[in-house]
């Protein structure tokens, strides 16, 4: 068996395989704020590309749930269970995977607003003696790094048996799937691994980040990193549909549908997992709208102070093609077709792949599929559909 916890919000991945797609689409909206939906010839054009997804890349379902100043659109296509013909159920739970990152990197915020922790302090401060190893000193790695990405600390996937490529993980055992993973065991033993490079000397993406900085708030508020995310962030923002998963919890809360991933050419149901092995990099659970509203809050400035959202979306740029893209603390920047600029994350997990944006206007936008790809073309027609969703046709 093969477990795959990452987030390639700014990496390409796509299916390979025949899978069977259903091609109804089915829209509904809800809420009641005054906002002009989007014109009919704005929702033709994010449904048609919706649907493509299943008629041309191949992916068994997705959906896409737009929010606009509080009211929410949302359409879906494919199947949400390939065996039963069924599609996504309403307001749909999924594992939202590295989306995890920017609640973690909120609530380290708020404490770095509180003074319990100063985000250019070393990682030493927090951790005497744990963040140690070939070319590693944690009196060198600071939270800051940690949050951005820019420690040079390596992959902690490399414990799970494989080189995986950025963020990944990847594995054949089932033991990792259903048993619970102790993460400061396999950050100790990862840490044995020298450093990727001198911290803060590059951009590199590493779960191994985000492990520590859990551990960094875990020894803060002698708190649990689920409980901090659940009393700052999703009780405040009445998050209804999103939690932190249990330690031995492997199945969804709710309703949502199946996800898939392909092992030796055949589509398998991996819907149940223990996330542990994803654990602060990506083990949370929720919905579209839920995503949608906390992405709003978040960058409306209802959960952090304006200097600490203002560290949260300083950047450093990335290398890759395309329209520009950086990397804050938890947070991606995106330049849209449209000139606007989009805030937010994604996040891949075995099956389920899920790319989230919100803009200065109050729109946002995030996108569901039940497999997660494994080819380029698939993800980019996700991430230009989401770039369709906030930029809508007047």
């Amino acid at each position: 068996m093969r477990i795959r916890v990452w987030d390639r919000s700014l990496a390409t991945v796509a299916v390979t395989g025949a899978l069977v797609a259903l091609m109804a689409t089915s829209c509904s909206s809800t809420g009641t704020a005054p906002a002009e939906p989007t014109a009919d010839s704005g929702r033709a054009k994010i449904t048609e590309a919706l649907n493509n997804l299943i008629s041309v890349d191949h992916l068994p379902g997705a959906q896409i749930v737009v929010t606009d100043h509080g009211r929410v659109w949302s359409a879906t296509a494919g199947a949400g269970n390939v065996e039963q013909g069924t599609p996504f159920p309403e307001n749909s739970r999924v594992r939202i995977a590295s989306n995890t990152k920017t609640f973690v990197s909120t609530v380290m915020l708020q404490l770095v607003a509180e003074s319990k922790v100063e985000l250019d302090a070393p990682v030493e401060r927090y951790l005497p003696g744990f963040v140690h190893g070939p070319g590693i000193d944690g009196n060198r790695i600071t939270i800051r790094n940690l949050l951005q990405h820019t420690s040079g600390l390596p992959e902690y996937a490399a414990e799970f048996g494989t080189t995986p490529k950025p963020g990944q993980i990847e594995t054949h055992d089932e033991q990792v799937r259903w048993g619970r993973t102790d993460m400061t065991e396999v950050v100790r033993n990862i840490l044995t691994t020298p450093a990727d490079f001198e911290p803060g000397a590059r951009w590199a993406y590493s779960n191994t980040n985000y492990a520590i900085a859990a551990m960094v708030i875990e020894k803060i508020t002698a708190s649990t990193i689920g409980a901090q995310i659940t009393h700052r962030i999703i009780e405040p923002l009445g998050l209804s549909d999103t939690y932190y998963p249990a330690p031995d919890e492997t199945d969804i809360r709710g309703p949502h549908p199946l996800g898939y991933t392909e092992i030796d050419g055949k589509l398998i149901d991996y819907t149940s997992q223990n996330v542990t092995s994803a654990g602060a990099a990506g083990a949370i659970v929720s919905t579209g709208a839920d995503l949608n509203r906390f992405f709003t809050a978040l960058l409306d400035g209802t959960l952090l102070p304006p200097a600490q959202l203002a560290e949260m979306k300083t950047t450093v740029p990335l290398s890759i093609s395309g329209p520009p893209v950086g990397y804050g603390l938890g947070l991606i920047s995106q330049q849209l077709s449209c000139g606007k600029d989009s805030w937010g994350h994604g996040g891949d997990i075995d099956g389920f792949e899920t790319r989230s944006g919100v803009t200065a206007d109050g729109r946002s936008v995030t996108v569901i599929t039940n497999q997660v790809p494994t080819t380029p073309e698939p993800t980019d027609h996700i991430n230009q559909l989401v770039d369709t969703a906030l930029c809508p046709t007047p």
